[in-house]
């Protein structure tokens, strides 16, 4: 069985760190024209408290093709790319999981969840539950699926606060909601009112990706000056020695 490492390493040719500072939204980590946050974050109601990206996730690129596959092959292949996508999240909570909780101010996650599926059949067989509930160590224990789409019926990524229902009443427990890709965050944003609804403290979201369109505005002479390859040992809320940048 490949190790978490063996798994992983081809992905730094391909993921990238998430950028801040001037021209970076504030909440998500895409680029903007100077704005603080991207528009899609200043139009969504804010239900959590801490939006860590793991990689930036280019449209029609390696890491949006193995998001979107993971879910939807079968077979082998299926089996191998879930196993890629665990490790790689396995790999990322490891070192930064700590991270995300001091940026949201708590001292540690006591529940884990993953954000439904929009689509209520999918949601049923979603193969982000079996990773973050079984396969991914650091997640393993603290996982419970407290979430699951209701039966209100909502538009494709807009953000509704009936979208998804609690499973049960929570006592402010902080909560780390994970997602595998973020693109207006209107899914995240939506399970992190219903968390807030059923009584949970702080909620922090970890999205594998962060889907952005190459050809977009200024974003291919963004991304072209972030380094590479990809440093494991960077998050989103340090600098790889346990610093904020």
């Amino acid at each position: 069985m490949p190790s978490v490492g063996e798994l992983t390493a081809v992905y730094a040719n391909f993921m990238l760190n998430p950028q801040r500072g001037q021209g970076v939204c504030r909440t998500c980590f895409t680029f903007t024209d100077g704005y603080d946050r991207c528009f899609a974050c200043a139009r969504t109601p804010s239900c959590l408290d801490v939006v860590a990206p793991i990689s930036y996730s280019i449209a029609h690129e390696q890491l949006h093709h193995v998001l979107a596959s993971y879910k939807r092959l079968d077979g082998d292949v299926a089996r191998q790319v879930r196993a890629q996508v665990a490790a790689v999240l396995w790999r990322h909570l490891a070192a930064h999981e700590h991270c995300v909780a001091a940026a949201a101010n708590v001292a540690a996650f006591a529940l884990v969840t993953t954000v439904p599926s929009g689509d209520r059949t999918r949601d049923e067989h979603h193969p982000l539950r079996e990773i973050v509930g079984r396969t991914v160590g650091p997640t393993r224990d603290s996982y419970e699926r407290l979430l699951e789409r209701s039966d209100v019926e909502v538009p494709e990524r807009t953000f509704d606060r009936t979208k998804f229902r609690a499973r049960r009443r929570l006592d402010g427990e902080p909560v780390l909601l994970i997602d595998d890709t973020w693109t207006t965050g209107a899914s995240a944003q939506s399970a992190g009112a219903a968390l807030r609804e059923a009584g949970a403290g702080r909620v922090a979201a970890v999205a594998i990706g962060r889907h952005l369109k190459r050809h977009w505005q200024e974003n291919d002479r963004r991304l072209h000056q972030i380094a590479r390859p990809f440093e494991w040992d960077r998050c989103a809320f340090c600098d790889g020695d346990g610093h904020d940048p």
